[in-house]
């Protein structure tokens, strides 16, 4: 056992907060969920990274609620265990911070991960475009809300919204994804920008 938390420690070093977050949400695509919302709250004078992912999808019961952070536990028939909620618990927990589940049948689910912002072992966001990207080209059914909020600034991407403009035109188009992709990515570094100002 405690080889294999040791093996598990080893893995969290080298991940990426940005992987953690497309884990949960390709979650929340497999519950049925039509809406996705991902918010990062960072916060350098109160040193508190937040990141929160909710979804409308099927929920869990109260039995399945309590395991779903056991590495050993899954609902899924493709593998025997469910690394994705304790990976990522295990990584909020080495970098000061706590993960927190609720859920309801039929309501949806929200994941709360908590970090220190300038703890040593914190992992880095990574590629959050990246991920975003990948969840429009996977599901182009559910919608995204993204948030990223940075000492007091703020940049929100909605797919919703850009659907409405686009009026039809699929956001899987190569023109479409660049454009997002450069928006999402000017965004975020606009509100650190801001910042730095």
């Amino acid at each position: 056992m405690k080889r294999f938390l040791d093996t598990l420690r080893g893995t969290i070093k080298m991940n990426e907060l940005s992987l953690h977050i497309l884990d949960i949400c390709q979650n929340s695509i497999k519950a049925n969920a039509t809406l996705i919302e991902i918010k990062i709250e960072e916060d350098t004078i109160s040193n508190e990274f937040r990141i929160s992912i909710k979804d409308n999808g099927h929920g869990m019961n109260a039995k399945t609620l309590s395991g779903v952070a056991d590495p050993f536990y899954t609902t899924r028939t493709t593998r025997k265990v469910g690394l994705g909620i304790s990976l990522f618990k295990m990584a909020a927990e080495m970098a000061g911070g706590s993960l927190e589940i609720s859920s309801k049948i039929n309501q949806g689910t929200t994941v709360i991960a908590t970090f220190l912002h300038n703890h040593i072992d914190r992992a880095p966001l990574g590629d959050i475009t990246e991920t975003l990207i990948i969840l429009i080209l996977n599901d182009i059914g559910v919608d995204i809300l993204y948030s990223h909020h940075f000492n007091g600034k703020e940049y929100i991407f909605s797919t919703k919204e850009v659907k409405e403009v686009l009026n039809g035109i699929p956001l899987t188009e190569s023109g479409v994804i660049l454009w997002i992709k450069n928006n999402i990515e000017d965004g975020i570094t606009t509100i650190y920008k801001e910042e730095a100002k």
